[in-house]
């Protein structure tokens, strides 16, 4: 699993960044180059997208693999106590971290994520993640990831450019295409209402379970997260506090001063 590293190395104040599912760590670059001063910033490739390795069973592309893996890079990385910044997957990947007896988390920032996912939602992002699309111009793949992250609110367009570039590489013939392993749809596409409605009571579950202190940031045009499930977030296990983002859906990207203010506000308080 490859990871990018900002800030000093022995800084005992760490910071772990973890993006959505056709992310990649490349996301946090303005939030980490904001943060640098105080923490050692970690962002982490997910397996199966960026710079990290595929899984041989697709099957694995699941979150209790990734909070394997999480605990090994934190190891790896010698960190004790931890900062978490998870964008909607990285965000379950947290709740289950966070969950852990003895957890290393210390802060949590859940990013558009909660044990309650609208199921809906989940098919919209099932449906297009698998698509082998190849565009022979950057130009043309920028204009597909602004179509289909039109959820993430209004942004530069240079920003855009970034958000494109980041989750995007070249093959042999120079046309542009995604920078993950198709296959990793297959889990999420062979998630059920009934597999779905498990899961949930297992996440609520967990998040019950945490003890460290919580924020979450919901788009408010955002399909994935409710209000209703965040009011729920509030009132039970960390009573997390929350803040509403206006114009954004599913999720917001933290490249904005004023999205990275709320990070800084909530870590640095």
């Amino acid at each position: 699993m490859a990871y990018k590293e900002w800030g000093d190395p022995r800084n005992p104040k760490v910071l772990v960044c973890v993006h959505g599912v056709t992310r990649v760590s490349d996301d946090f670059d303005a939030l980490a180059a904001a943060l640098e001063q105080d923490y050692r910033v970690i962002c982490p490739d997910v397996v199966g997208r960026g710079r990290s390795s595929w899984l041989e069973l697709p099957q694995s592309y699941q979150i209790p693999q990734y909070v394997s893996d999480m605990v090994t890079l934190l190891a790896r990385v010698d960190a004790t106590t931890v900062d978490w910044m998870g964008t909607s997957m990285g965000g379950l990947i947290g709740i289950g971290l966070a969950a852990m007896k003895d957890s290393p988390i210390r802060r949590l920032l859940l990013n558009d994520v909660g044990p309650t996912l609208n199921f809906e939602a989940l098919q919209r992002i099932a449906e297009y993640i698998d698509q082998d699309v190849r565009f022979e111009t950057f130009a043309e793949a920028v204009k597909f990831i602004r179509e289909i992250s039109f959820s993430f609110g209004p942004h530069t367009d240079a920003q855009w450019e970034k958000l494109a570039r980041d989750v995007l590489k070249q093959d042999e013939n120079g046309h542009w295409k995604r920078h993950y392993d198709l296959k990793l749809a297959i889990p999420v596409k062979a998630t059920t209402q009934e597999v779905a409605a498990a899961g949930q009571a297992m996440l609520w579950a967990m998040y019950d379970a945490i003890r460290c202190e919580t924020l979450v940031v919901r788009g408010a045009e955002s399909d994935l997260l409710s209000a209703e499930t965040v009011q729920a977030m509030s009132q039970r296990g960390p009573r997390a506090r929350s803040v509403e983002i206006a114009g954004v859906g599913h999720a917001p990207t933290f490249v904005s001063p004023e999205q990275i203010k709320i990070a800084q506000n909530f870590f640095l308080a």
